[in-house]
């Protein structure tokens, strides 16, 4: 049903007219029409959306001649979308399906649905009136093609909840419909991609009846790691009895073969991407060669054969989505001149802990197949996983991926996540800021972060629960709450049992830990505060998305860092808490949040002991509060301890003004985000007192000890000694070459 409202406003005898669409007017139900030809996504889309308008309205949607809705799609490509209003009603036209689906979720949004609906227990304020401003239009289209996840380290989450509780199978599987409820997710965020959740003891995707063609129907394309090449799952699909060693130079055939059932297999379906080249089964360099010039050789003729195969079994090569993942070994070979096609994607990583290692540089920024990121917002392995709760920094996020964006990675962006549910926050930024890199900036992080609170929870709550879960962001950007034992993974075996050392001594000493202790206390005070005033109806999803994160972290900290009795009840209490959690919804997240990922160390009935007591500075200064800045120089909101660190341009520079009281030796701490050299360069930076300079570098191996503590502690640190007049001083800090991101610095006695 379709109602148009005139309010006239007389001013000096002349009418301006204000109108409004009503939609929905509190007695009649939403009223729709699908013009043409569409493709399926578009009815599931439809479906959710009506789903969506029962739960607010209380009526479900009803076709109409005359609707309030009218829902065209339209032949073009890209995923974008329009709504407009045209003659009293709202239209919503889309290019191609996807487009058409992301509109028609558009249009729950604006009745206030959140895309958590589902996943996060949002359950939609009821409405009796919906309405648009007569001239509402807004038109949206991607910034990158394809946008998803990685369905990653699903060990102690996502598949145990699957195959036990939400959908009892067999065992290790992800079902069919746990996957319908992932993309129904991945469609609301906007996304269109995901990498399939792929560990041993998990259920391969293909082998799970159905789920190709549920994706297919829903216009989600379907990519694989970098290890799992032309769509297989080689830890849940090679039979090393029935085929021999996953070796291309020995067992050539075979391995193709292998490769031939999956392609004819996808053949006929667009919605995919293929993986190129190869890697050893677990994650491993290739079998089978072992100088650096055979490893060149082998590769190379794997991703010559791969484009082939490509063309023989699916279609031409340089129209099939493709992406080549330079990673560890591969990214030498790749820059000895490996010849990947024009076309191909190359997809970059980070480091696994949020800093990208590589950029396109200006000629790879000429291909064909531009550039990808895959980014992790979970990780299992060295130096400590972090499985628990997901923590990253949104300010690192959003620099990291504004960074890739400048330098052209726009064709695949991916994030690796070990359940959508937990993500929440983090992933919806990576997803927004990959459908509109303009929605998110350095300079807006803080407000997008606060607007989604107050979208999840109502603006009175998110407005009071701001201030704290920033200071949560902070903390957890000093030391996640993984990471709180001091503790590392994957350690020699001779020494360590299980290659994973003990709580024993933390880096805080016994003033740091205290104050620590105390900011996580005022934060689950300013929590308990906001809750009474959340609709009792979300009470679930307050305590999934804020009381566990926050009480579960903070009893952490008190289990490390308290006494013995504060060490007891910590433990104790995150128990509690990841029970209460799992008996949410009626217990519709059994099995879902696990206390103790991989029962490491960290997650023990253990407490540890304090670093001797640390010189206090005479003072810190954070990087924001310069006195001069050179031009480009942005501070980057929700990074580092400081929470505003400054990320500096190439040549760019910082200015300080400071003064001592007294001539002497003093020691100059600077700290930076630990940010990697993204052309292969290097990344250094000077400090200059009164015009002396230091220069300083970054660059630290991949998995050193120190780089290993700077991405535990979310800083890289250097000090230098210098000698002081007393009275004023100027310091100046430089970047010598790309992505030097300064956080703090302190002057010590």
């Amino acid at each position: 049903m379709r109602k148009l409202i005139l309010l006239s406003l007389l001013l000096f005898g002349a009418g301006n007219v204000i109108a409004n669409v009503v939609w929905f007017d509190g007695k009649s139900p939403v009223t729709y029409s699908l013009s043409g030809k569409t493709d399926p996504v578009v009815q599931v889309a439809l479906e959710m959306f009506k789903s969506d308008l029962q739960q607010v309205t209380g009526m479900m949607p009803v076709p109409s001649k005359q609707a309030a809705v009218r829902i065209v799609q339209r032949k073009g490509t890209g995923d974008g979308f329009r709504i407009h209003i045209e003659q009293g009603c709202i239209v919503v036209e889309g290019d191609g399906g996807r487009g058409t689906a992301y509109g028609i979720l558009e249009l729950s949004r604006l009745a206030g649905v959140s895309p958590w609906i589902w996943w996060g227990d949002l359950v939609p304020e009821r409405k009796t009136l919906l309405e648009l401003p007569d001239d509402f239009a807004t038109e949206q289209h991607p910034s990158v093609e394809y946008r998803g996840i990685f369905l990653n380290d699903e060990d102690w989450s996502t598949r145990p909840w699957s195959y036990k509780n939400y959908e009892p199978g067999p065992e290790g599987q992800i079902g069919r419909e746990t996957y319908r409820r992932i993309f129904e997710l991945l469609l609301r965020l906007r996304a269109n991609t995901i990498w399939p959740a792929m560990h041993e003891g998990t259920v391969a995707f293909f082998k799970v009846p159905g789920t190709k063609a549920l994706a297919d129907s829903m216009g989600i394309v379907i990519g694989t790691s970098h290890c799992e090449p032309l769509l297989r799952n080689n830890v849940g699909e090679w039979d090393m009895e029935q085929r021999g060693r996953f070796n291309y130079k020995d067992n050539r055939q075979a391995v193709q073969d292998y490769w031939i059932e999956r392609l004819r297999e996808v053949k006929g379906s667009s919605n995919n991407i293929f993986t190129i080249g190869m890697r050893g089964i677990h994650d491993s360099s290739m079998e089978g060669y072992r100088t650096e010039q055979e490893k060149f050789d082998g590769l190379q003729q794997v991703i010559d054969d791969q484009q082939g195969l490509l063309r023989k079994y699916v279609g031409a090569p340089e129209r099939l989505p493709q992406m080549f993942v330079p990673y560890k070994e591969v990214l030498e070979l790749y820059e000895m001149g490996l010849r990947v096609p024009d076309y191909v994607t190359l997809m970059w990583c980070d480091d696994n802990y949020g800093y990208m290692t590589r950029y396109s540089n200006a000629r790879e920024q000429q291909r064909a197949g531009g550039a990808g990121v895959y980014y992790h917002l979970s990780y299992w392995g060295r130096p400590h996983d972090y499985l628990w709760l997901t923590t990253t920094q949104p300010g690192l996020i959003c620099h990291e991926m504004q960074e890739a964006y400048r330098h052209g990675v726009r064709k695949i962006w991916i994030a690796n996540v070990h359940d959508v549910k937990v993500a929440g926050y983090d992933l919806e930024l990576f997803l927004d800021m990959a459908w509109d890199i303009n929605s998110v900036t350095e300079a807006s992080v803080s407000d997008h972060y606060r607007a989604w609170l107050c979208r999840q929870f109502g603006a009175e709550v998110g407005e009071l629960l701001f201030p704290a879960m920033h200071d949560f962001y902070r903390l957890c950007g000093e030391r996640r709450p993984e990471f709180t034992g001091f503790t590392q993974v994957e350690l020699d075996k001779r020494i360590y049992p299980r290659g994973l050392s003990p709580v024993t001594l933390v880096g805080w000493d016994a003033r740091e830990a205290g104050l620590r202790r105390a900011d996580f206390a005022r934060i689950q005070a300013a929590v308990l505060e906001a809750r009474p005033l959340v609709r009792p109806e979300l009470s679930d999803a307050f305590f999934a998305a804020v009381v566990y994160p926050v009480f579960a972290a903070s009893a952490m900290n008190r289990k490390i860092l308290g006494d013995s009795v504060e060490s007891r009840l910590g433990y104790e209490e995150i128990l509690a808490l990841t029970e209460q959690y799992n008996a949410l919804a009626g217990g519709k997240w059994r099995g879902l949040m696990d206390a103790a990922p991989r029962l490491l160390p960290v997650y023990e009935n253990v407490r540890a002991s304090f670093s001797p007591q640390k010189p206090l500075p005479l003072f810190m200064c954070d990087a924001c509060n310069y006195d001069a800045a050179t031009d480009g120089a942005q501070p980057v909101q929700m990074l580092g301890h400081s929470m505003n660190a400054v990320a500096l341009p190439k040549n760019g520079t910082l200015t300080y003004h400071f003064k001592v009281s007294e001539a002497g030796d003093y020691t100059l701490r600077t700290a930076l985000i630990p940010t990697q050299s993204v052309d292969g360069g290097d990344i250094r930076y000077s400090v200059s007192i009164d015009g002396a300079e230091t220069v300083h570098s970054l660059k630290e191996p991949f998995r050193s000890e120190e780089w290993k503590q700077n991405v535990l502690r979310g800083q890289a640190i250097r000090n230098q000694r210098v000698t002081l007049s007393a009275g004023e001083h100027i310091l100046i800090l430089r970047a010598l070459d790309e992505h030097i991101v300064i956080d703090r610095w302190a002057l010590y006695r």
